[in-house]
């Protein structure tokens, strides 16, 4: 149940749209509310302060579930109750406070719907309902008394904000992605195991009722009978005594172990689906597409200008720009500013040969140590393309000499092979 929140964004909107703290022209509440939606949404950990109320949140959804468990032991809650108590009282305030502030942010969760509009989608959104009733029964029984056994039930829901966990794992994402893709799947083969549930408790009422009325008293019976037995628990509080009743108990259990396997194979198979598309997609990327990072200074021509005014070679584009603790989505609108690390992105050339990059860091005792890189012994196929000297970069050419820590990035056609009884490393 993680919140998804950057996924109900429009792709389309600038991302000062979405990002209105860095918008300029965004007013003062807006930035404020846009920072407040950032520190309440689950997995963004770009800020210290986001970092600090996830751990908060967690601990408190941790503390809490701990203290309802340690409340069911009579020995712990007589000695420990007025501490338990205040854990609760102390976390359900945290979550109450959470509720709010989602409240409060429900317009940057949905952006594509007025003020009013996002707070209802909110509510009644199955996240919105579990983060009320996180806090709302603790509170209920003081203004309903006699409703405090079932307001005490629907605090269980509270376990349910443990989804959210979802957002910091991938594996946990993968289970509920699974889920849903082959939810059809799995609402056909639960609705085959009822169907069947059915037609067995209806023929077990018909042979049993007249042998023993009081267990197989009516169709309910039946189906409790066929619910335990289907799904093979088999708690043995009812059961058939006739012959027929016996053989048909057989044959639903037969039926109940292949029934009861197909969910499972659905899901494994899913499973199995799954990491075999995320592997290719990961083999894809390593193919076809190459992607290097590079930061702009303020001497840069890129600084302080549009990405629609950028003159990119054909089949070169600008992935991603990480600017400062914000991965930026570029559109053609989005200025470029001193300090930004742009990713970008090209094409593999189809039918090309590859080309092979080796870096030799020069030793004491390295053969290459003092020697000027045209008297170097090299293939006439390898070339030497740039010096690596200290934190400055070297363009290289035949007179310059090469030094003890010195770090050479050559270039070939073919597989650089190199002794590494040269590499003095």
């Amino acid at each position: 149940m993680a919140d998804n929140e950057k996924n109900k964004v429009s792709p389309d909107m600038d991302p000062d749209e979405y990002y209105p703290e860095n918008d300029p022209h965004a007013s003062p509440h807006e930035k404020f509310r846009r920072r407040i939606f950032k520190m309440v949404s689950v997995g963004v950990v770009d800020d210290t302060i986001n970092q600090l109320y996830d751990i908060i949140s967690i601990s408190a959804l941790v503390l809490n579930i701990l203290v309802t468990v340690l409340n069911t032991f009579n020995s712990i809650s007589s000695e420990y109750g007025h501490i338990l108590s205040g854990i609760e009282a102390g976390t359900v305030a945290f979550f109450a406070v959470d509720y709010l502030l989602r409240l409060y942010t429900a317009n940057c969760l949905y952006p594509n719907h007025n003020e009013i509009r996002s707070v209802f989608k909110y509510i009644f959104s199955f996240s919105g309902i579990v983060d009320l009733l996180s806090f709302l029964p603790y509170y209920m029984p003081t203004f309903f008394p006699a409703g405090a056994a079932v307001f005490k039930m629907f605090r269980v829901a509270r376990i349910l904000r443990l989804f959210r966990i979802n957002a910091y794992y991938d594996s946990l994402n993968v289970i509920t992605e699974v889920l849903m893709r082959k939810k059809q799947q799995l609402m056909s083969s639960v609705f085959i195991i009822l169907v069947l549930m059915l037609g067995a408790s209806l023929c077990m009422y018909s042979i049993e009722n007249p042998a023993q009325p009081e267990v197989f008293s009516n169709a309910f019976s039946g189906i409790w009978w066929a619910a335990s037995t289907l799904l093979t628990v088999g708690y043995g509080d009812i059961y058939p005594i006739t012959t027929l009743g016996k053989v048909l108990g057989i044959c639903i259990t037969f039926l109940g172990v292949g029934m009861v396997a197909i969910p499972t194979g659905i899901i494994s198979a899913g499973f199995v689906e799954q990491y075999s598309r995320l592997q290719s997609l990961d083999n894809g990327a390593e193919e076809d597409v190459h992607f290097i990072k590079i930061q702009i200074d303020k001497s840069d021509k890129w600084a302080g200008r549009n990405i629609s005014e950028l003159d990119l070679p054909k089949g070169i584009i600008i992935a991603i720009i990480q600017r400062k603790n914000e991965t930026v989505i570029p559109r053609g609108n989005t200025k470029i500013r001193a300090g930004d690390k742009i990713v970008l992105g090209a094409d593999s050339i189809k039918g090309d040969k590859p080309i092979y990059l080796k870096e030799v860091t020069i030793g004491k005792n390295h053969i290459w140590n003092g020697q000027m890189i045209k008297d170097l012994d090299i293939s006439r196929q390898t070339v030497i393309i740039m010096i690596k000297r200290g934190e400055k970069t070297i363009v290289p050419n035949g007179g310059l000499t090469l030094f003890e820590g010195d770090t050479v990035v050559m270039y070939s056609k073919k597989r650089i092979g190199i002794d590494k009884s040269d590499d003095n490393l």
